[in-house]
């Protein structure tokens, strides 16, 4: 038997698009394209604040006194912050604690913007951390002190609890008792007596 030709009159089948798979057998969908870890994330001024534990109101004070800078502005008019300003806001509070002003922050800020030397700007950071670094050690030293003070108050009125209920208050000023006539009253007690 002859083989068999294509009939002419019969179109032939197109190779693309490829033929569709049976209902069922489709391949899976492609997982949708991850963000892009080149933008940074902006926060509303109400997520620096919950973040944060600040208020709306102090947020907005630092700006007006230059210590946070929004990255942006929305078409509506909402600040959005950039990451650092978490760490600004940090630094602040740093500061704070170690009995700076807000003014006095946004004046050494208003300096270090000042200079175009990074060096330069550095040193000046350098030197204003060492002589805070100096006040606090100071002041560790005077709370030392008075740690100290108070163990011994406290370890003075001690004693005073075997004085029956019904001691005249006027007779501690001159306690006859056998554990204060070893020492006098330390400052922070004797100060309170009346003058007899």
């Amino acid at each position: 038997m002859p083989p068999r030709t294509a009939d002419p009159s019969t179109p032939a089948r197109p190779l693309w698009p490829p033929p569709r798979p049976a209902p069922g057998l489709e391949p899976p969908a492609e997982p949708p394209a991850a963000p892009s870890s080149a933008e940074p994330e902006l926060l509303r001024v109400g997520q620096i604040a919950e973040r944060t534990g600040k208020t709306v109101r102090a947020l907005r004070f630092y700006e007006e006194l230059g210590l946070l800078t929004p990255a942006q502005r929305t078409k509506g008019g909402f600040r959005e912050y950039d990451e650092s300003a978490l760490l600004r806001i940090q630094w602040i509070d740093r500061l704070q604690e170690l009995g700076f002003s807000l003014q006095d922050i946004r004046d050494f800020l208003s300096s270090l913007r000042e200079l175009d030397s990074g060096p330069a700007a550095m040193d000046q950071l350098r030197t204003f951390y060492a002589r805070k670094l100096l006040d606090t050690r100071q002041q560790i030293s005077r709370l030392q002190a008075l740690e100290a003070e108070l163990k011994d108050s406290l370890s003075y009125l001690s004693t005073c609890r075997v004085c029956a209920p019904e001691t005249p208050k006027s007779t501690c000023r001159s306690c006859g008792e056998q554990a204060h006539r070893d020492a006098p009253a330390p400052a922070l007690v004797a100060a309170v007596h009346e003058p007899a």
